[in-house]
């Protein structure tokens, strides 16, 4: 029997440019990405806001996965999140258009008291100050995952220090690690940021697989599931994360062996993301699907 599983992150409305065409209004958001991947492995507590123009339906958009969606408010008189991106040929480049935080900007949304028991809890991407006062709303974590961005590198360095203190693992990519710790090398910024206070750090490289450090000086690197067809990266880092923890809280133990285990779960779970615009190329697969890719990735890593 797995422990509980809570997400506090955004739900969004967006706008994707690719190589393979426009998606226009969208949904999106790192808390929605993230629910969708880790519901392939045990069941998610979603905490998260929109605006009561939001136009989705989540209820719908989760039918028959077990997301329970009692954190989630619909803010009477405020505007949903919005973002547009648009991402080069090489689908690794991306440029942001335009954000609207709307409902972001705002205090966030309360965790209910029936999820303040969760055991292993991600605070996907917003500001430190505001992962920090989701986080005091739970109790008793066994296990707390973040993410970060530039932004709040370069203008929260502060709050994003002091959640550091608090939490045990640290998912970024590559140039949020290089930014955060002042290195370039990466296995040198991995142990800077361990020293910031986390156990774990993950650092994704895109299309290059992921690097894990441990503040007990244990590594693990792993290439990304060999994908033959890019159609939209967004979500990708959330799906990885959602996977991750997913298998985590499934087994309950968050070991180096089972954080290993979470690493390539993550990484087979984000290459259906990026295989369809949106939620598309997730909703699309199974957990059947997922370790048929699971497999194949131990295949090629394995001599």
């Amino acid at each position: 029997m797995g422990e509980s599983l809570l997400v506090t992150g955004s739900i969004g409305i967006d706008t994707i440019r690719t190589p393979h065409g426009v998606r226009e209004d969208c949904l999106g958001g790192s808390a929605v990405y993230f629910s969708m991947a880790a519901s392939f492995f045990g069941p998610v507590r979603f905490v998260g806001v929109v605006g009561d123009d939001c136009p989705f339906d989540l209820a719908e958009v989760f039918a028959g996965r077990d997301v329970d969606l009692a954190g989630l408010e619909i803010r009477k008189q405020s505007k949903t999140f919005r973002w547009a991106g648009s991402y080069a040929l090489n689908m690794d480049d991306r440029t942001t258009d335009s954000v609207e935080l709307n409902v972001l900007g705002e205090a966030p949304p309360p965790v209910p008291q029936a999820f303040a028991d969760s055991k292993f809890v991600f605070l996907a991407n917003t500001m430190p100050s505001l992962q920090l006062r989701l986080l005091s709303q739970v109790s008793e974590p066994a296990f707390v995952a973040a993410d970060t961005m530039n932004i709040w590198i370069k203008d929260h360095l502060a709050d994003l220090k002091a959640l550091l203190r608090k939490i045990d693992c640290l998912i970024i990519n590559e140039d949020e690690a290089r930014q955060l710790a002042g290195e370039y090398n990466l296995i040198k910024a991995g142990r800077t940021i361990l020293g910031m206070g986390v156990d774990i750090v993950v650092m994704k490289k895109g299309e290059s697989g992921s690097v894990m450090c441990s503040a007990d000086g244990e590594q693990f690197l792993l290439p990304a599931y060999p994908a033959s067809h890019v159609e939209d990266p967004t979500g990708a880092g959330d799906s990885f994360a959602g996977g991750f923890m997913g298998h985590l809280a499934g087994r309950g133990t968050p070991d180096f062996a089972t954080l290993k285990a979470a690493v390539a779960y993550g990484t087979v779970t984000a290459s259906f993301t990026i295989a369809g615009f949106s939620l598309d190329g997730l909703a699309a697969a199974n957990r059947t699907d997922i370790d048929g890719r699971l497999e194949e990735l131990r295949k090629i890593t394995t001599f």
